[in-house]
């Protein structure tokens, strides 16, 4: 009975938490709403002074160098939502890459392909930024 309790006392409180913040931003939780710019750092290193847009032509990836070739060699098996979801290690995205060329059976490219999109997801997608 007390783990049951705990359980409801934790989500009540992720729950409250949710509804606070949605309080003070002033926005309602859409999951179809398109991912908000992410910051990314300028000259001086300040991540907060540069916001990256999304490319409504390419599902609101963000609209930097890469996005086009990540767009076209992602989507050709999967949505970009896998993408999105997507916060992984370098060395994840690394291992990811081989993985779906040795067990799903993805098309190798040429090296400049490769790094350009393994830089693309790194750069927007990865639990090291």
């Amino acid at each position: 009975m007390i783990q049951i309790e705990s359980w409801r006392g934790g989500l009540a409180a992720a729950l409250s938490l949710f509804l606070l913040t949605e309080m003070a931003t002033g926005q309602t939780y859409d999951p179809m709403r398109p991912p908000q710019a992410m910051p990314q750092p300028d000259a001086a290193g300040s991540a907060a002074a540069v916001q990256v847009q999304p490319n409504p032509e390419f599902e609101n990836l963000p609209d930097t160098p890469g996005v086009a070739e990540t767009y076209y060699g992602c989507t050709a098996c999967h949505s970009t939502a896998i993408i999105k979801q997507q916060r992984l290690s370098d060395a994840r995205w690394d291992y990811l890459w081989d993985w779906m060329i040795k067990e799903q059976g993805m098309a190798e490219t040429d090296e400049e392909t490769k790094a350009t999109i393994l830089a693309y997801v790194k750069k927007h997608f990865s639990s090291q930024r």
